[in-house]
Parts: C-alpha cells; sequence; structure tokens
C-alpha cells in the first residue's frame, strides 16, 4: 500500500469537494488509487464532484480549423500558461491546427506532416521551438470530424486569440438544406456542447467502460440503503436512465432555454434548414483534460537551480 501523504489528500479533496478525514480514509480504503478513492467517495454519497472528476492542469492551447463539410482539433501543451500567451506559440498551434485537417484524426500523420512553410515536420518544428522557448512543448492529440454533405462548425470558448483557446468544440451536421442555417444551428449546439459536456452522442456510443463504472457506483450506494435485491436492482436502473439522460447529447435540455432536449432542438430546426438534418457527431477537447501538472516546490527549485 501506497502512503497516504498530506498532499494526496489536499489533490483528492479538491477534486471531490469532500471532508478531508472522508478523504483520507477513501485513499486509505483504495490503497492510495486517486481512481478508485473518487469513486469510493460517490458511493459513500460524500463526493461533490461532477461527473467528470479530473483536475484540468496542463497549460498550452487547443486549436481548431474548419472547411466546409470537415473540422479539425488538436491540443498543444506547454509547461506555462505565459507561454500559451507568447504570439510564437500561438502561431504555431494555428500552423498545427491546419496540418491536422488533412491528417484526418491521426495523431502521428500529425507529427510527420510539414508545418506550413518550415521545410519540416510537425514534430521536428515543434522541437525547434522548445530549443528556441527553452520549454517543454508536445503535440497531445488531434480530433476530426467529416460529413458527406452539410456542415462541421466550430467554437472556441475563451478564445485566446482567433481559433485558440481553452474549449474547443466541433459539431458535424449532415443535411442537404442551407448551409448558413445548418452553421447556425451548429454554433448554438456547439456551445451547449462547450457548457453541458456530453460524453456521447446517443446511449449506444457511450464507452462501455464509462457505463459500468457508473453501474457500480450506484451498486454501491443502493447497498447502502439496505434493501432487497430485487428493489436495489430497480433503483440502479433508475439511476442509470438519468445518468443516460444527462450525459447523453441527444437527451440533454439545450441550455440556451433550459426545457427542449436536443433531439428536438435538431428536429425543429428542419423547417428553416428546408431539408433533414442529422447531428452526424461532436468532438469536445478541453485543455490539459486527464492530465495532472506535476506540483513542484517553488523554494525547492530555486536553490536547486542556484546550486545550494
Amino acid at each position: 500500500m501506497s502512503k497516504i501523504t498530506a498532499s494526496m489528500v489536499k489533490e483528492l479533496r479538491e477534486k471531490t469537494g469532500a471532508g478531508m478525514m472522508d478523504c483520507k480514509q477513501a485513499l486509505t480504503e483504495t490503497g492510495g488509487d486517486m481512481e478508485k478513492a473518487i469513486d469510493w467517495l460517490r458511493a459513500k454519497g460524500l463526493s461533490k464532484a461532477a461527473k467528470k472528476s479530473s483536475r484540468v492542469a496542463a497549460e498550452g492551447l487547443v486549436g481548431v480549423k474548419t472547411e466546409g463539410t470537415r473540422g479539425a482539433l488538436v491540443e498543444v501543451n506547454s509547461e506555462t500558461d505565459f507561454v500559451a500567451r507568447n504570439e510564437e506559440f500561438q502561431k504555431m498551434v494555428s500552423g498545427i491546427a491546419d496540418v491536422a485537417l488533412e491528417a484526418k484524426g491521426d495523431l502521428e500523420a500529425l507529427k510527420a506532416a510539414e508545418f506550413p512553410g518550415a521545410g519540416m515536420s510537425v514534430e521536428d518544428y515543434v522541437k525547434e521551438m522548445v530549443a528556441k522557448i527553452g520549454e517543454n512543448m508536445t503535440v497531445r492529440r488531434t480530433a476530426y470530424l467529416e460529413v458527406p454533405e452539410g456542415v462541421v462548425v466550430a467554437y472556441m470558448h475563451n478564445q485566446a486569440a482567433p481559433n485558440l483557446g481553452k474549449i474547443g468544440v466541433l459539431v458535424a451536421l449532415e443535411s442537404s438544406g442551407d448551409a448558413e442555417k445548418l452553421a447556425e444551428l451548429g454554433k448554438k449546439l456547439a456551445m451547449h456542447v462547450a457548457a453541458a459536456a456530453p460524453l456521447a452522442l446517443t446511449p449506444e456510443e457511450m464507452p462501455a467502460e464509462v457505463v459500468e463504472r457508473e453501474r457500480a457506483i450506484y451498486i454501491e450506494q443502493a447497498k447502502e440503503s439496505g434493501k432487497p435485491d430485487n428493489i436495489i436492482e430497480k433503483m440502479v436502473e433508475g439511476r442509470m436512465k438519468k445518468f443516460f439522460k444527462e450525459s447523453v447529447l441527444m437527451s440533454q435540455i439545450f441550455v440556451m432555454d433550459n426545457e427542449t432536449p436536443i433531439e428536438k432542438v435538431v428536429k425543429n430546426a428542419e423547417a428553416e434548414v428546408g431539408a433533414p438534418v442529422k447531428l452526424a457527431g461532436f468532438v469536445r477537447m478541453q485543455l490539459g483534460e486527464g492530465v495532472e501538472k506535476k506540483e513542484e516546490d517553488f523554494a525547492a527549485e530555486v536553490a536547486k537551480t542556484a546550486g545550494i
């Protein structure tokens, strides 16, 4: 069993909002495993955390590029927010986003592709920038959406520069209708995705491991009630239905009116668009999602740098 440190307890408390002693107990019960400790607290009803519990800690930028019926997102990390505000870094991320459109979601193809006007690969260009700026940078991930006809619309939340920011969204709408009206609809849906953070487009597309994890937590919660197994089963199924309703994009309530399910928002738009509309897919990319930045002891680092 790993030693439970004060910093681990602090991190779990920040992630879940649970009490300090509860966090310590959760870590003790789970052998110091942070994710299992989060689940333990949720099962005990002690966590106030949202569905996505990972604390975003990495720096850098998300970049986006769209072109008619296709669009791409890319996340490029840096060590500090100071570098993320650097104009050269921003230009680099914009260039990588342009290339990402051609890489079509393939990270290795993106790294191997030529950086615009540089005569070298994206990977080598990033290495040159690392040497120039003196801070580690990495192209972490990329995503791509395309439809045969219709539009792929982008939205960037809290823009740091044009098409660069902390949360980037792509929404793909398949339709033969008015492209301008489709784009308006797509922008509203993309803003909803940025705010509501759905986990899947439909229940069928929800990752199996996510479903299993939620079910396991709800079973533990239901068992705490001490009720018979048949009642526990009904309780779990009820909570799973609620989970899907809140986490699946098509069944989420539109944040702009707080009453209409997204599925109906899309259907209602068909009259104005002038043709059937299919919400074909979405991607939401938040900077640093799932990454924990190493906490440094500033005094120790200064001493180390000074050779003390």
